[in-house]
């Protein structure tokens, strides 16, 4: 959860050939190809284009969504990308109404680090849109460009990274980082008078059950910039929490309430279907992509499987009378629970797959160990500074969090439980992974809707970097704090705290990160408006890395 959310309350075309040949090998027509109408509820047939991800050196998971009264046997194809378009590989699988007529295969015995286009036959004869997808390289590999986003909520506005991402045609593939969706009912997140005109959520009720959580995936996925995105890249992504509900952990969430919502268990298990089927993702929760020797991506799974509760200040300092009872009893919890060694935020499973993987990537020589996860690792508290002269006539919501993070503050303690700064030993035993297996260690995180940069260490030694990505439309510090110039909140949190080394908060867009034998960038990219559809990009920042050095070049 990003502080900024409040608590809850109680078709593309098949292509024209001579577009895609006028176009260019690598999808010049693809990217001009039109769109095809819009396919409303009760639409059968190929209703929501398709989509690539799982990248292997020879491999990639293929999806497309196709609705039929019964089960479909479908045909998916591989194809060259050039004029001759050249099937190299096919198969079968079945759009089944047990999946939600979403179906899934591998594409397997490809060529390392090629593109393809890929495509759907139905048994009528007739195609799905044509895809677009590449494998992994392997050996010497000189650069790997990835689109990095996260936090795209509706009913905030329009989805004008996804669109410019797909428009610029310059990546190898797309990682989004979870908050791919939001749950909350209509006039939550965002309220009735800030939700845009057309981007309504419908069905209105909030998504708890299976076919909620398939209802949801369904409207996201009609939207126009996000289908064109799945078309043309492939994606590696993974859930943070929305895609369950808020603040979701292995045994429950702050946005569940079991006696009217029913069994948590259920619901998660409904929320992960859901995802499963309707996303181009295995069923491994976690899993490695080795990029030739240049990088290997872990995509980590921070949020279901062994999550502990998140702390939470509010009933921390409930019946507190004073500020000096608040941070004597704060500081007892800082030097106390808050230090738990048995506070899990991957498991010993995934920690000790991770260890196994950073050592063994460095032993092979590859330069780069890129995080692909969901929340901060930077240490951040809160500048008091900027908090203390708010105004009271602040949402009870926000005075809380501000007052509690205030306090925290001259604690000692960080400003966000739902990041990795609410885990400290779970980060130990991450960092110490890092440490001996002498990483390039670089973190992708989203979840907070603002853009940030880390500098990361442990016990007085460079652990590595974290390029932390603003949201494609949620809400930042602009929308929580409105009564403070974005500048000087970020200006006051780099000087409150020593490893945040740059932060925007107020912008949304994405990162376009690259990765070369001898450095890592992350260009943040700001969007104008989303509130304007087909709004550009008006002003970016390059921050970077050297190979080995560990920390960020902010020259």
């Amino acid at each position: 959860m990003s502080l900024t959310e409040p608590p809850a309350s109680p078709k593309l075309p098949a292509l024209d050939r001579r577009s895609l040949l006028k176009g260019g090998v690598l999808g010049g027509g693809l990217l001009a190809a039109p769109l095809a109408a819009q396919q409303g509820p009760g639409a059968s047939g190929f209703t929501h284009g398709v989509a690539s991800g799982e990248p292997g050196h020879n491999r990639v998971l293929l999806w497309t969504r196709y609705v039929h009264s019964q089960d479909a046997r479908l045909t998916w194809q591989m194809l060259t990308p050039d004029a001759n378009m050249r099937v190299v590989a096919e198969g079968q699988v079945t759009a089944s109404p047990e999946n939600d007529f979403c179906a899934k295969a591998w594409a397997e015995g490809l060529e390392p680090g090629q593109w393809y286009y890929f495509r759907f036959i139905a048994p009528d004869g007739s195609m799905s849109d044509l895809g677009r997808t590449r494998t992994l390289p392997d050996g010497p590999t000189a650069s790997w460009k990835m689109a990095v986003f996260s936090c795209s909520n509706i009913g905030f506005g329009w989805f004008n990274a996804y669109r410019h991402a797909a428009e610029a045609d310059e990546f190898d593939c797309a990682l989004h980082l979870g908050d791919y969706f939001y749950e909350y009912p209509a006039g939550t997140y965002p309220s009735a008078r800030e939700t845009i005109a057309g981007r309504d959520v419908l069905p209105d009720s909030e998504s708890v059950s299976l076919a909620q959580y398939r209802n949801r995936f369904a409207l996201y996925r009609e939207d126009r910039d996000l289908q064109r995105l799945h078309q043309l890249y492939p994606m590696i992504s993974g859930w943070d929490d929305h895609e369950s509900t808020n603040d979701s952990w292995e045994g429950g969430a702050q946005n569940h309430q079991p006696e009217s919502e029913g069994e948590w268990s259920v619901r998660k298990a409904a929320a992960m279907k859901a995802y499963r089927e309707w996303m181009p993702v295995s069923d491994e929760p976690w899993a490695e992509y080795r990029v030739g020797n240049l990088a290997t991506l872990f995509r980590l799974e921070t949020r279901l499987s062994h999550r502990a509760k998140q702390f939470d200040y509010n009933a921390l300092l409930r019946s507190i009378s004073s500020p000096e009872e608040a941070v004597a009893r704060l500081a007892a919890f800082r030097d106390g629970d808050y230090l738990d060694p048995s506070r899990e935020v991957l498991g010993s499973s995934q920690q000790g797959w991770l260890a196994n993987g950073l050592t063994s990537s460095r032993k092979d020589g590859t330069v780069w160990q890129v995080l692909v996860q969901q929340v901060l690792m930077g240490r951040t508290a809160s500048a008091t500074q900027l908090t203390d002269t708010l105004p009271d006539n602040l949402p009870d919501y926000i005075l809380e969090r501000v007052r509690a993070g205030a306090l925290a503050s001259r604690a000692e303690l960080p400003l966000n439980m739902d990041a990795w700064d609410g885990y400290p030993a779970a980060r130990q035993r991450l960092y110490e992974a890092a440490l001996a297996a002498d990483a390039n260690l670089v973190s992708l995180a989203g979840d907070t809707h603002n853009a940030w940069a880390f500098d990361l260490s442990h016990g007085g030694e460079k652990v590595g970097v974290e390029f932390g990505g603003h949201s494609v439309t949620s809400p930042g510090f602009e929308g929580y704090l409105p009564q403070l110039p974005p500048a000087a909140v970020a200006k006051a949190m780099v000087e409150r705290n020593s490893e945040l080394k740059w932060m925007d908060a107020s912008q949304r867009g994405y990162m376009a990160v690259e990765l070369t034998p001898t450095r890592a960038t992350s260009e943040y990219r700001f969007l104008s408006s989303v509130r304007d559809k087909g709004a550009g990009i008006v002003s970016t920042k390059r921050i970077s890395t050297l190979a080995g050095a560990r920390v960020l070049d902010m020259g």
